[in-house]
């Protein structure tokens, strides 16, 4: 997911480190986008091709034995899965099952942060957060496809990864609304302000009055990059589960977020 919005700030902060990043995904949606601004094609080993091709992502895994895997790469938008239910599915579901099939197959010790959706509960509008032991569940197709992700990543832990046999560690992360620059998605509120805006047009808010745990995007880059070192050193946290977010004090409307 190197062309998309959190995957192409992560794309620069690895190569800032020092790391040598393989990328997979989509070609960039805009020429505005943060990964196409940024030049990040000639900084990065950027591959162009899509995760629901198994046969190319696995030669790919193989061929270059990685050292940590953060797979971003996903259908994110609520509205466009109500368009296109399918593609949601096999890219949310059938990318994720394709990465952790890759894994199977590999000899070396590996770290897999596989970022999902805090859209993976089900939705009970209680005013408190949900944890990680809540139910997963999604009434759309986006957030169902999201809860079918993190059962299929239980289920692959269980069945292959968990025995001593494997030097594979994983860990599934769910993390809420992210803002930050470079963000030009269709359906995402500070996207549509600006585009709004900057045409001297009124902006319409869809939930003016949810409340959500937003966050910048480099606050949950910030914690995959802490949680794949730590879980390269300890193998007590193989296979858990994390929530990234703000604490409750913090979450504001959509309102209040449009006025700062």
């Amino acid at each position: 997911g190197q062309t998309g919005f959190k995957g192409s700030w992560l794309s620069l902060w690895l190569t800032n480190l020092g790391a040598n990043v393989i990328g997979v995904g989509l070609k960039p949606n805009s020429d505005n986008s943060f990964y196409s601004v940024n030049n990040l094609n000639s900084m990065i080993d950027s591959r162009i091709f899509d995760i629901r091709d198994k046969e190319m992502l696995n030669n790919l895994i193989k061929k270059e034995n990685p050292d940590f895997i953060f797979h971003l790469a996903a259908q994110a938008l609520v509205r466009r899965s109500y368009l296109d239910p399918l593609e949601t599915w096999s890219t949310n579901l059938m990318g994720t099952l394709h990465i952790l099939e890759s894994l199977r197959s590999l000899k070396k010790k590996c770290v897999c942060i596989l970022i999902t959706s805090d859209k993976c509960y089900q939705n009970k509008e209680w005013l408190w957060g949900y944890r990680e032991t809540d139910i997963l569940g999604g009434s759309d197709p986006y957030s169902a496809s999201k809860a079918s992700a993190e059962l299929a990543i239980k289920s692959y832990y269980d069945s292959f990864l968990k025995n001593e046999l494997s030097q594979v560690r994983i860990a599934s992360v769910r993390a809420g609304n992210v803002i930050g620059g470079g963000d030009w998605s269709e359906d995402r509120i500070v996207p549509d302000c600006i585009r709004a805006w900057s045409k001297g047009k009124l902006v319409k808010l869809r939930s003016p009055n949810a409340t959500r745990p937003w966050q910048h995007v480099l606050e949950p880059l910030s914690g995959y990059l802490s949680l794949a070192s730590s879980l390269y050193r300890e193998k007590e946290l193989d296979g858990e589960v994390f929530n990234f977010g703000p604490s409750l004090i913090e979450n504001h409307s959509v309102l209040d977020l449009v006025k700062s």
